[in-house]
């Protein structure tokens, strides 16, 4: 979206043929240049400017900005000519040289702009005007390059320069994209004249800077001094509507531009089409949709993300497959709206369908979005290929992949993988560090974490909101309260992070886990900020874990004052009341739970084999190999019972009424179905990945640990929670988790 216009930079006066040029051709020669005009091909004007040169001609001034205006600022322009074809002036005018300026500011290489500029300062004889100024700031603009562009404007009022609107409207673009938007506001107040373009400016910078409401007030002061709104002004108010989810303002903005006569483009009908999917109607999207005369790639994807994001999936497809070319950007909507609404299968089976139509190649986008899927279902083999994709495609690791990568490969339970990409990257932002600290965390290693965080601080990387977040759960994980203690209370004074929800959760949890419960009661009451559903929930998790039904019931009922229809609060007060053989009060949470209709979230276990995940519930009989798994689970438990395993049939007694049901029972929770099908499936020397989705209870986690000793096996199981690494035996959480 264009949020400037630049002044419209008028060609010198057409001299009098220099005396020097042949009198002879003066006329044809000058006949030369409306040929100019009518290029369609830089071979036609390679053809003109050979003729410039025998003639003499391109040795004009004038006639030779005609010709570098066309080789750098035309439809089939040519940057690379452009430069070769200023080379040759012998001294090129401030026209000239801003031209060049402007084509390198628009180009994909600014710094060019720049370089261009610097030549210009020593070699024209002509000191920067007000064209040039507005370029420079694009090309500082395009590299969010603050120093460069608050230098510009320096410049521009040592020039006398400082009041020009064009300019001033280029600084409020130049410090809206940099992020300065008080710096750009306090230039949007000091333009003497605001034409369109300057509010257009500032409701832009607004707009893209998340701050909606200030866009909106602007638009309305906007009216107010009868600026009449153009379309460029609408894109960006539709963008801020877009942000703030206010779809009744949303649609008002779509009659006011019907209202007001607003020329109705493909950009801003795809604006408004942008924001009614951002909104939530896509019903209203639809309608808009089907009367556009004239739709783009653009408009495809966007109803394509419209659908589904409201869950929409065959009409996502049904859109996907009547798009009259499905780039890469449509399917990479199409991937990542399934990552992001938890269809990771999905979208790993787009990602599939995309590598089998060959069509296009995948994109960082692609790759990003589908590494995300491949660790929410810790499918190690799609994450593998794309890591190798990467290095053949020559795709340049940067910090985004580097993080999917990681958070790929420690999801997957290939821990020393994803240390070993860490290790590989020279260039490690925030994100890659949090991303390390993360993975470190869910594998129980506590210490580590806090020495990569020590590394990362020697490094001069800020930690954030997210770096906090991770090695406090690390902290938690390993039961390194002390650490976690001195961490938090760091947070602000020392790195200038204010505590979030997450991180008071992380406390309470990590206080909690450790038996610590008076303590994270009194933690709770002292906090700046009302406790959420996260935190209770935090608390009522420690309670379990320690048995404690006084501050359970506590926990339990400020949890379900917030969220009535959560159903882990249910179950794990259910599960403390019957560890305590109160067996009238797990009978009235049941009978609770059934007259609200609320149902236990189902323990689901995934584990992939030759790139193909199987799903289990509790008790799944769907499976193709079904009457394999049972035998082989049969076995299991013989071998189990031999060894002097004893169930643990309290993980049970909150479901399971019937004593010599509870076995059975525990014997068919999903984890175990996973395991017993891994022992079928994969060869004995290759470890068994296991995702399930919510906490492994005490049972499955003993079974585990002895399956792996009894078979020789190694077991990944990761939960809801973190990794257990079960080998010869032992659990690498050390029966802390």
């Amino acid at each position: 979206m264009a949020a400037l216009s630049f002044p419209v930079i008028t060609f010198p006066h057409n001299p009098k043929p220099n005396s020097t040029l042949n009198n002879e051709h003066s006329s044809s020669n000058f006949q030369l240049l409306p040929l100019i005009d009518q290029c369609t091909h830089i071979k036609q004007l390679k053809q003109i400017h050979a003729q410039m040169l025998r003639t003499g001609l391109f040795y004009d001034p004038y006639s030779a900005s005609r010709l570098i205006t066309a080789s750098a600022l035309s439809s089939f322009s040519s940057l690379h000519y452009a430069q070769q074809v200023f080379d040759q002036i012998p001294q090129p005018n401030i026209y000239t040289w801003n031209t060049l300026i402007r084509a390198y500011a628009s180009s994909s290489d600014p710094r060019r702009s720049l370089l261009v500029f610097l030549q210009m300062l020593e070699q024209c004889s002509e000191s920067p005007n007000k064209f040039t100024y507005p370029f420079v700031v694009k090309a500082a603009s395009e590299m969010k390059d603050y120093l460069v562009g608050r230098g510009f404007h320096g410049m521009a009022i040592k020039s006398s320069l400082g009041s020009d609107v064009f300019i001033l409207n280029s600084l409020v673009h130049f410090y809206g994209s940099c992020g300065d938007l008080d710096m750009a506001y306090q230039v949007f107040r000091n333009i003497p004249r605001k034409d369109v373009v300057s509010w257009n400016s500032m409701i832009a910078a607004f707009a893209q800077g998340n701050f909606p409401e200030e866009a909106f007030s602007l638009f309305r002061e906007m009216e107010m001094e009868n600026v009449k709104p153009n379309d460029v002004t609408m894109v960006s108010i539709l963008s801020a509507c877009g942000k703030k989810l206010d779809i009744e303002f949303g649609r008002w903005l779509c009659s006011y531009i019907e209202r007001n006569g607003i020329t109705s483009n493909l950009t801003l009908n795809n604006a408004m089409l942008d924001m009614y999917v951002k909104c939530g109607s896509v019903q209203d999207a639809k309608l808009l949709f089907d009367k556009m005369l004239e739709k783009d790639v653009v408009s495809w994807t966007t109803m394509l993300d419209g659908y589904a994001r409201s869950g929409k999936y065959d009409e996502a497809q049904h859109v996907f497959n009547k798009m009259p070319k499905q780039d890469i950007a449509a399917w990479n909507a199409l991937i990542s709206s399934y990552e992001q609404n938890g269809k990771p299968k999905e979208a790993l089976a787009v990602f599939h369908q995309l590598q089998l139509s060959k069509s296009v190649k995948p994109d960082q986008i692609t790759l990003v979005s589908t590494l995300s899927a491949c660790s929410q279902l810790g499918a190690i083999d799609p994450g593998r290929w794309i890591h190798v994709y990467i290095g053949r495609q020559g795709f340049k690791l940067n910090c985004h992949l580097t993080t999917s990568l990681i958070d790929m490969y420690a999801k997957c339970g290939e821990l020393e993988k994803a240390i070993e990409v860490f290790n590989s990257v020279e260039k490690k932002d925030v994100f890659v560090w949090s991303a390390m600290i993360a993975g470190l965390a869910m594998h129980g290693r506590g210490k580590d974490a806090i020495d990569l965080f020590s590394q990362m601080l020697q490094a001069k990387v800020k930690p954030n909101s997210v770096t906090f977040t991770n090695i406090l759960c690390a902290c938690s994980h390993t039961g390194l309260v002390e650490e976690g203690k001195d961490l938090f209370c760091k947070m602000e004074p020392v790195y200038g992070v204010v505590p979030g929800v997450k991180h008071y959760s992380c406390m309470v949890d990590m206080l909690g886990r450790s038996g610590n419960l008076k303590e994270a009661v009194e933690f709770i009451k002292k906090m700046p900020i009302a406790p959420t559903a996260s935190i209770w929930g935090a608390l009522l998790g420690g309670c379990k874990l320690h048995g404690n039904v006084e501050y359970a019931e506590y926990a339990c009922s400020q949890l379900l004052e917030l969220d009535p229809r959560n159903h882990g609060a249910y179950v794990l007060l259910s599960n403390i009341y019957a560890k305590r053989n109160k067996w009238d009060q797990v009978s009235r949470l049941r009978k609770l739970m059934r007259d609200s209709g609320i149902k236990k979230e189902p323990g689901c276990s995934s584990i992939e084999v030759n790139g193909i995940v199987h799903e289990f519930l509790v008790g799944d009989n769907s499976h193709p190999q079904c009457r394999n798994i049972y035998t082989k689970l049969d076995e299991i438990v013989a071998r189990l019972k031999s060894s002097g395993y004893v169930p643990n049939k309290s993980q049970l007694l909150q479901f399971v009424e019937e004593d010599d049901m509870k076995e059975q029972a525990l014997n068919l929770h999903s984890e175990k179905l996973a395991i017993a099908f891994g022992l079928i499936s994969t060869a004995p020397s290759q470890t068994i990945r296991v995702v399930k989705n919510l906490r492994v209870c005490r049972d499955c986690h003993s079974v585990a640990k002895l399956i792996s000793e009894i078979y020789g096996r190694e077991i990944l199981l990761r939960d809801r929670y973190r990794f257990h690494h079960f080998k010869g035996g032992q659990c690498s959480c050390m029966d802390y988790w």
